[in-house]
């Protein structure tokens, strides 16, 4: 159908920040948003469309720190340790991965602040919080930009 590649494209540019964004596809479009919503309904109902998500752009709020913490968790303590730093809300993603030779970090977690200062305020008292004393801390140098491949 015509419309549902017509949707679909105004789906992949970011939805405008207001109270009816669909309103306002579909104004674009020619349609009702009625109709608009009826088709997201159908795309949702034939596993096409499964979720809508939120990038927050956290350099517009502030947030110009971004820092990966790689720590170094006994099995034991993961779960917990997980738990806690998703708990906070300068966590942004939080990661178990395997450890390597060399390399024994197995949880990662992607914190963002204000400035370093703070930024590292805050790992030492997450450190100090699941009782890991062993990781590292990396700063961001550049942000690369996602791309839609």
């Amino acid at each position: 159908m015509k419309i549902d590649k017509k949707i679909i494209r105004e789906l992949n540019r970011p939805l405008a920040v207001i109270p009816r964004p669909f309103q306002l596809i579909a104004e674009k479009l020619g349609q009702s948003e009625e109709k608009v919503l009826s088709r997201l309904k159908d795309y949702q109902k034939n596993g096409l469309l499964r979720r809508f998500g939120a990038i927050l752009g956290h350099r517009n709020i502030g947030l110009k720190t971004n820092v990966l913490v790689a720590w170094n968790a006994a099995s034991q303590k993961i779960a917990s340790s997980a738990r806690a730093l998703c708990g906070q809300k300068a966590v942004s993603h939080c990661y178990l991965r395997q450890a390597q030779k060399g390399w024994p970090y197995n949880l990662y977690s992607m914190i963002h602040a204000a400035d370093k200062k703070t930024a590292e305020r805050l790992i030492h008292s997450l450190a100090r919080k699941i009782k890991i004393r062993d990781f590292r801390v990396l700063f961001t140098v550049k942000e690369l930009k996602k791309t839609k491949s």
